[in-house]
């Protein structure tokens, strides 16, 4: 079941096409990762989403229905850019924006005191915002985006201002909400958090959705038919062993292994560089290399751009 659907949804702003027919489902549960260069139309949807502007024309239906102003407050959004009051101390402005969110003041302090303690930023509470860094902004308005247990949420470059560590709690409770039922869309333009986090990814560029899948299927739609091979033999050997149908690109040495990283010319099995092989060297280990998600960026959107 989908949880969103996007359905040709366009907006223009003056003579600036943002998006144009932009079609996208985000299945229920799911970390779902909205992609594309600055300037694309991730942002404009992402607002169309959370109703702060209406599209031109298409919709978005939310479980089915179309997406109503009383829907927001099913949905999480945490922005690029952090819309935190400056001035306002921490603790009571978490206070003020759970309550806004349709929860009790008893419910809030009680949510609050549960995250507060989770994330070990307690000893902020009466601290300005101003008096934090960036990280620890960050995880003052990750608390008040997923507070009100929203089925939805929107990430937009979440990591941001986060050293490794507090990065890599992020990810784990993103994960955490994620096996509670929760819906992330998750937009950055960090493609090794995308392999890691995300289900499905949609990449935008020029306003229009140019890819849609699930990750390994789209990683697996643009492999170029590279192999590797990790084993112990005479390396010159395989060069000699190979025919027509494969290009060695380069051998790795090791003191005990060798690695070859080959390239098929023609369309094979998955076993026909092994039976080649087999006879001469001894095979340690043997896959095919699977693009990462920043090289099906750059080449998908240079495609688009030809």
């Amino acid at each position: 079941m989908n949880i969103l659907q996007i359905n040709e949804v366009s907006k223009t702003f003056g003579s600036h096409k943002a998006l144009d027919k932009v079609t996208i489902d985000i299945p229920e549960g799911s970390v779902f990762g909205l992609l594309g260069p600055n300037g694309a139309g991730k942002t404009t949807l992402i607002r169309i989403i959370n109703q702060i502007i209406a599209p031109d024309s298409g919709e978005a239906l939310f479980k089915g229905s179309k997406l109503k102003p009383e829907d927001v407050v099913r949905i999480g959004y945490l922005p690029e850019e952090r819309g935190l009051y400056k001035k306002m101390k921490v603790g009571e402005q978490a206070l003020y924006l759970g309550q806004l969110k349709g929860l009790s003041k008893q419910e809030t302090m009680k949510r609050l005191k549960y995250w507060f303690e989770k994330m070990e930023i307690t000893a902020w509470w009466d601290k300005k915002i101003e008096e934090l860094s960036k990280g620890m902004a960050q995880k003052v308005q990750f608390i008040t985006t997923i507070l009100h247990g929203p089925e939805l949420l929107i990430f937009d470059e979440p990591f941001s201002g986060f050293d490794p560590i507090n990065t890599n709690m992020l990810k784990n409770e993103i994960l955490e909400l994620k096996e509670k039922g929760a819906t992330i869309i998750f937009s950055t333009h960090n493609m090794a958090s995308v392999e890691e986090l995300c289900d499905y990814i949609t990449l935008i560029d020029k306003s229009h959705a140019i890819l849609n899948g699930q990750v390994d299927e789209v990683r697996s739609r643009y492999k170029k038919g590279i192999y590797e091979l990790n084993f112990t033999g005479n390396p010159d050997g395989i060069k000699n062993i190979l025919n027509n149908s494969f290009e060695l690109l380069e051998i790795r040495p090791d003191h005990l292994s060798n690695t070859a990283i080959i390239k098929t010319k023609t369309a094979i099995s998955d076993n026909e560089l092994l039976k080649l092989v087999i006879p001469h060297v001894h095979v340690n280990s043997y896959r095919e290399v699977m693009p990462g998600m920043n090289e099906v960026f750059i080449s998908v959107v240079q495609e688009s751009n030809i």
